[in-house]
């Protein structure tokens, strides 16, 4: 298989993202396998860091807070809330930021 530029990769991802309810990511919740971004940081930027193993970036990213995986407390703020998601796949994980309306 071809391997992707990091414009194609990000092109795939951009075309995989989606949003998606709290209920709807549950199953995935239950997995382990829901990864929180930070709002403020590029979805697709982080979906490829993933994709491509970047473990420098991602440890980075997890070491400022800006990465980390869901916990039982988002889990149980999500249920009561009810947030709508942006989601991009990079399996095994599910890539997630609460979707923010602007003020």
């Amino acid at each position: 298989m071809k391997k992707l530029t990091d414009e194609e990769l990000r092109g795939v991802l951009n075309g995989q993202t989606g949003k998606l309810e709290w209920q709807e990511l549950e199953k995935h919740f239950a997995r382990g396998v829901v990864i929180k971004v930070d709002p403020a940081m590029d979805l697709i930027k982080a979906g490829a860091a993933f994709v491509q193993d970047n473990k420098q970036q991602i440890e980075a990213w997890m070491n400022d807070g800006k990465v980390c995986n869901a916990n039982d407390s988002d889990a149980l703020d999500w249920s009561v809330h009810k947030p709508m998601f942006w989601t991009v796949v990079v399996a095994p994980w599910v890539l997630v930021q609460v979707v923010t309306e602007p003020e």
